[in-house]
């Protein structure tokens, strides 16, 4: 069931299961080759303080990841929030889950107000200057990349439908299958080569395949793959 309307329009939104599923998705599968796991942070749907002089401005990615940087904060604790001025490393790669409401400001489409935070664009490209930014939309299935020019985004062509990202030795692609039961085109990580980077329930089911082929040509040899033990 889709998603209606709150009594209060002021409400903060908060994220669906899709959301939930397709971020998750990113994050076990985000493997790069080029950083080991203790220096690659995940962000869903955490807010980026940005801007010292001004607490309350912040922005909050549907999914974002830092590389270079301690996987817990100061080695030993969790983060409720990522604060530039603290951490000093930017995001590598935004994605945002496009929805109706926020279309237009994830698209770079809207200006700031006298008196306004900066928009999203202006503090993914400027101020944080992240390098690559993705925006795909689950109602039509589009796929759209950008990759930071000077201080602006500029389209990225796809190669074989992916985004290729050789400074972390992946590509970020669409993939139709089945994910938490659900069947329908996701976006999740591949390697630079367009290889599946597989979650760990796919890794293990593709472990207990091998093992039954296995065990299938050990029977056909006329031996017990029991007795093996």
């Amino acid at each position: 069931m889709y998603d209606l309307p709150s009594e209060d329009p002021e409400e903060i939104r908060m994220p669906d299961e899709y959301h939930e599923l397709q971020s998750m998705l990113l994050r076990v599968t985000f493997r790069p080759g080029t950083f080991p796991g203790e220096q690659l942070f995940v962000g869903t749907d955490l807010n980026i303080y940005y801007d010292r002089h001004h607490l309350n401005w912040y922005k909050r990615p549907d999914w974002f990841a830092v590389v270079g940087v301690e996987r817990l904060y100061e080695g030993h604790d969790s983060r409720d929030s990522y604060v530039m001025w603290q951490e000093l490393v930017s995001p590598f790669v935004i994605v945002e889950l496009l929805s109706p409401s926020t279309e237009n400001e994830d698209l770079g489409r809207t200006v700031r107000q006298p008196g306004n935070p900066p928009t999203k664009w202006e503090v993914y490209s400027q101020i944080l200057r992240v390098p690559y930014y993705v925006a795909f939309s689950r109602l039509n299935n589009e796929f759209q990349a950008f990759h930071l020019v000077g201080a602006r985004y500029q389209p990225v062509s796809l190669s074989n439908g992916r985004l290729l990202i050789r400074e972390l030795e992946l590509s970020l692609g669409l993939w139709r299958g089945t994910y938490e039961g659900i069947n329908r085109l996701w976006l999740r990580w591949f390697t630079a080569d367009g290889q599946l980077i597989l979650t760990p329930n796919e890794k293990a089911a593709a472990a207990e395949q091998r093992a039954e082929l296995f065990a299938a040509k050990l029977r056909e040899l006329n031996i017990d793959p029991d007795s093996l033990g």
